[in-house]
């Protein structure tokens, strides 16, 4: 599976975690940045990372910030991502399964390392249940296809 990831400069320690993680488990992963510690823009990383998975070249996303908030708000502004910003194990799990989610965002500053690579198997070990939550999904679309 091919994965997208991008950080401002408050989750880059946690962003190169994270990789490491992924492509431990044969993630393929490819990083949007940033790179550096310099101060940088969430909403900029976010919408490489949402236009990566609209294009097809990844699957899922991966996005980090000082909290998970902003960049995950930046990237639900793009037509077809369901990005959930999560700090909790079940939460991301559900994410996928009930909301199917591509892209889970979480806090450098909200959770530490060793949480973050258990809310990241924990978002990718699951898959969208279908069912009774597809409609609601499908609401969900029908909502921002009204709100062009």
């Amino acid at each position: 599976m091919k994965v997208a990831i991008g950080s401002d400069h408050g989750g880059l320690i946690l962003k190169d975690a994270i990789i490491k993680h992924l492509e431990g488990r044969g993630y393929e992963v490819e990083d949007f940045g940033t790179y550096t510690k310099d101060s940088c823009d969430y909403p900029d990383y976010a919408l490489k990372v949402s236009e990566s998975i609209i294009a097809g070249e990844n699957e899922l996303g991966v996005l980090i910030c000082g909290t998970g908030l902003g960049i995950s708000i930046a990237a639900n502004k793009v037509k077809g991502i369901i990005a959930a910003p999560v700090s909790d194990t079940f939460s991301a799990e559900m994410a996928r399964k009930h909301n199917n989610a591509n892209i889970i965002a979480v806090g450098a500053r909200v959770v530490g390392e060793g949480l973050a690579l258990k809310i990241m198997d924990a978002f990718f070990d699951s898959e969208f249940e279908g069912g009774r939550h597809a409609g609601r999904v499908a609401k969900i679309r029908a909502i921002e296809e009204q709100n062009k």
